[in-house]
């Protein structure tokens, strides 16, 4: 059976969004300060979008748009994917590699709770075979195997 990776994820996490109305120079300083890939957009508590460093390069820059004045809703993906909040490390990744995705929003019962990316998934699971590992080897080795002792 597979962990419950992606609660760990988002439990400590403080959610990062804007609003539809926000320029896309205000949504791409905020992910810079912030050190984020993708902003959710949310209005009246509702996911509205996704606003990613690769919507602004493609839908903004590279067609000559001006960030001070468009606004998010203009260039933000409209109805993205979303994650239950109780899935597991291996749906996610399906998920994101399925449709090209590098963040997927996490809802739990219609409300956004979170935001996962592919790093946060491959360092979740990287720790957690680390643990499945030391405990595997301590049952089969013992309490001391690997130990300085």
């Amino acid at each position: 059976m597979q962990a419950r990776i992606v609660p760990h994820i988002i439990q400590n996490q403080t959610l990062i969004s804007v609003g539809e109305g926000a320029t896309v120079r205000e949504a791409a300083t905020l992910m810079a300060d912030k050190r984020i890939g993708a902003l959710m957009v949310i209005e009246g508590g509702t996911l509205r979008g996704i606003l990613t460093e690769r919507d602004v390069m493609t839908r903004v820059v590279a067609k000559g748009l001006n960030p001070e004045t468009t606004k998010v809703a203009q260039v933000m993906t409209t109805k993205p994917d979303t994650l239950a909040s109780h899935a597991t490390a291996g749906e996610a990744l399906e998920r994101m590699h399925a449709g090209g995705y590098r963040h997927l929003p996490v809802v739990d019962g219609g409300k956004v709770v979170g935001m996962v990316s592919v790093r946060d998934l491959y360092a979740a699971v990287q720790r957690h075979m680390e643990r499945e590992l030391k405990d595997r080897e301590a049952y089969i080795y013992g309490e001391s195997y690997g130990s300085a002792n």
